[in-house]
């Protein structure tokens, strides 16, 4: 049996009692360890507190050497961990595909992630379209594929979760040209980072999907000891410190309850003028008023 496990957001307590109980049977537990981290926790405390030791699965594992992950797992049980929920990437999708092909059973066992926790910024979750990614910028690659379904998601008043890249165990170009073991230290895009893209992108596709004034939030350490939340525009944001990783950036919809823009005051440096942004905000995107058509004239 192949399980994929949950681990929640920060803590190595913050997997399920199933869960825990689940990684304590297992033969071999591999810990996914590219498309997120535990904020308060590493590989030597999970071990600490499984009581077993913890195989880091990189991204050339998963996706190229999922066989290795899989072996003998029609015959045994296999832990595969993942920080927030297992199906928060499409690669653990591939996965499980995989393993049905090879007549593997697939157990999940969820938990919470970002796509959920986020809710705790104080806007409703199902004010929520769709999710984006930014990736970092170079200097030959800038792509703004996220941009039309931020537009999208603004046209019918909806909020914008986005999700801010990192870089674990990358190669430099160079060394990747010339055969060579050498890894870049992570990196984990901030908040001043993305607004700034996202400015940039602007200007370049001229749209007004949103403007440097649109309000936002940005999450940080979502789930750990050291969590905060700060509200203010896009502008404000591009110079803002946000601090230690993780981060995720919430763009407002044209539509903001009562009681969520209540809830943001918390986050606020001054509360009149952020709602003056809000409201300003909402005034994209509005509907033309009606004009009844013009009756026909079928008089002789």
């Amino acid at each position: 049996m192949l399980y994929l496990i949950g681990l929640g957001l920060s803590y190595e307590s913050d997997i399920t009692v199933r869960g825990l109980e689940t990684v304590k049977k297992c033969k071999r537990v591999y810990l996914e360890a590219y498309t997120s981290i535990l904020m308060a926790a590493n590989k030597e405390s999970l071990e600490s507190f499984y009581g077993r030791e913890v195989i880091l699965a990189d991204r050339e594992l998963v996706e190229s050497g999922s066989d290795q992950i899989l072996a003998d797992a029609d015959k045994e049980d296999i832990a595969f961990l993942v920080v927030g929920d297992p199906f928060g990437a499409t690669t653990h999708t591939d996965l499980i595909i995989r393993a049905r092909e090879l007549g593997i059973k697939v157990e999940s066992i969820h938990n919470a992630s970002v796509m959920n926790a986020v809710g705790a910024c104080g806007l409703q979750l199902y004010q929520f379209g769709q999710t984006v990614s930014l990736v970092f910028f170079t200097d030959s690659w800038r792509p703004d594929s996220f941009y039309d379904k931020v537009m999208e998601n603004r046209k019918i008043g909806l909020h914008t979760l986005l999700l801010l890249d990192i870089k674990v165990k990358e190669q430099s170009h160079e060394n990747m040209a010339r055969g060579r073991l050498i890894y870049e230290p992570p990196r984990y895009m901030d908040i001043a980072t993305a607004a700034s893209q996202l400015l940039e992108i602007e200007e370049k596709r001229g749209e007004q999907a949103y403007t440097p004034d649109t309000p936002c939030v940005a999450v940080s350490r979502l789930g750990a000891p050291t969590q905060k939340f700060k509200a203010g525009t896009l502008k404000e944001l591009s110079e803002y410190d946000s601090g230690e990783p993780l981060h995720t950036l919430v763009m407002l919809g044209r539509q903001v309850h009562d009681l969520e823009l209540e809830y943001l005051y918390e986050f606020v440096d001054d509360r009149e003028a952020f709602k003056a942004f809000v409201e300003k905000d909402q005034e994209f995107f509005k509907p033309a008023p009606w004009v009844p058509p013009e009756e026909d004239d079928f008089s002789d």
